[in-house]
C-alpha cells in the first residue's frame, strides 16, 4: 500500500516539477519574440540543468536499488531535454558577454556531473555509497536551483517590476517541493525528501 502511495505521490511530483521545469517558456517566447535575452539571467537555467542530470542519474538503477525511484529519473530526464533546449536559445539570443558567462558556467557544471558519474559507477561498489555521494552533491544542487529565482530579486528592485521573477515558477516550485518531500519521506530516502 505504502508503495502505491508513494508512487502516487511521485507522479504528482513529475506533474508538478514538469510545470516548473516548463514555467521558462513564456520567458523565452518573449526572448525570441524580441531577438534578445535582456536583463534575464541564465544562471537558473544552468543549475537546473544540474539538477537535473544528477537527479536523473540518482534515479537510474545504478544509483538507485533498482527502479525504486522512476518518477525521479522520468520527470528529470524530461528536465534535461527543457533546460538544454532553454539554455540553447539563451544562447541563440544573448549578446556575446552573456554567451560567455553561460558557457563559463556550463562547462563545469558537465565536467562535475561528469565526474560524479564516474566515481559513482567505477568508484564506489553499493547502491547505499552512491546515494550518499549523488545524493549530497544533487541536494547542493537542489537548494541552488530553488533559490536561483532569487537573482532575478536584483532586477525586480532595480526595475519594480515582477515581470523578472514569475509568479508560476515561484508557485510550481513550492509545489514540486512539497510532493518531493512526501515521496521522499514515504520511501524513507531524505535525498529526494530535501529535493
Amino acid at each position: 500500500m505504502s508503495d502505491k502511495i508513494r508512487f502516487v505521490v511521485g507522479i504528482m511530483g513529475n506533474a508538478a516539477s514538469l510545470l516548473l521545469y516548463a514555467a521558462p517558456m513564456l520567458t523565452f517566447t518573449r526572448v525570441i519574440k524580441k531577438g534578445s535575452t535582456e536583463e534575464f539571467s541564465s544562471i537558473p537555467y544552468v543549475i537546473a540543468l544540474f539538477n537535473c542530470l544528477l537527479y536523473t542519474w540518482y534515479g537510474l538503477p545504478v544509483v538507485s536499488n533498482q527502479w525504486e525511484n522512476v518518477p525521479v529519473f522520468t520527470i528529470n530526464g524530461v528536465g534535461i531535454l527543457l533546460e538544454i533546449s532553454f539554455i540553447i536559445i539563451y544562447l541563440w539570443y544573448a549578446v556575446p558577454y552573456q554567451k560567455k558567462m553561460t558557457l563559463l558556467m556550463v562547462v563545469p557544471v558537465v565536467l562535475l556531473f561528469t565526474l560524479t558519474a564516474l566515481v559513482s559507477r567505477f568508484i564506489l561498489y553499493d547502491h547505499p555509497h552512491r546515494k550518499v555521494l549523488v545524493g549530497s552533491i544533487g541536494l547542493v544542487a537542489s537548494m541552488s536551483m530553488y533559490s536561483s529565482p532569487l537573482v532575478a530579486v536584483r532586477q525586480v528592485i532595480k526595475t519594480k517590476s515582477v515581470e523578472y521573477m514569475p509568479f508560476c515558477l515561484s508557485f510550481f516550485s513550492f509545489a514540486a517541493s512539497t510532493l518531493w518531500l512526501f515521496y521522499g519521506l514515504l520511501g524513507q530516502d531524505l535525498f529526494l525528501a530535501v529535493l
